[in-house]
């Protein structure tokens, strides 16, 4: 599987993005997908992640105000970030796994990193 993260870029506070992740190879076996980010210095977190049955389940600092989403059809997901603020700034990598429960479990699947720098 090779996943593809695009849509980064420089916002405003209150701004938004959409950052989309393609994945191609043997994309049909992806159950779930997710949205992470690592700060420098700072473990990588989950920030959003959804199934294939569009279960959904995100970081409590960014609910209501990042949507994740998803089109089988084109094997991409997406993720809305709306309302953004300054500690949204960081790299941002999508990732393919599985929810194992309600709890996403991470695949060594990996996007290359889009950076999202919300600064006036």
């Amino acid at each position: 599987v090779q996943l593809q993260a695009s849509g980064g870029g420089l916002v405003q506070p209150g701004g938004s993005l959409r950052l989309s992740c393609a994945a191609s190879g043997s994309s049909i076996s992806i159950n779930a997908m997710g949205w992470y980010r690592q700060a420098p210095g700072k473990q990588r977190e989950l920030v959003a992640a959804i199934s294939n049955g569009s279960s959904t389940n995100y970081k409590d600092s960014v609910k209501g105000r990042f949507t994740i989403s998803r089109d089988n059809a084109k094997n991409t997901m997406y993720l809305q970030m709306n309302s953004l603020k300054p500690e949204d700034t960081t790299v941002y990598y999508c990732n393919a796994g599985s929810y194992g429960g309600s709890y996403y479990l991470p695949f060594n699947y990996w996007g290359q990193g889009t950076q999202v720098t919300v600064s006036s």
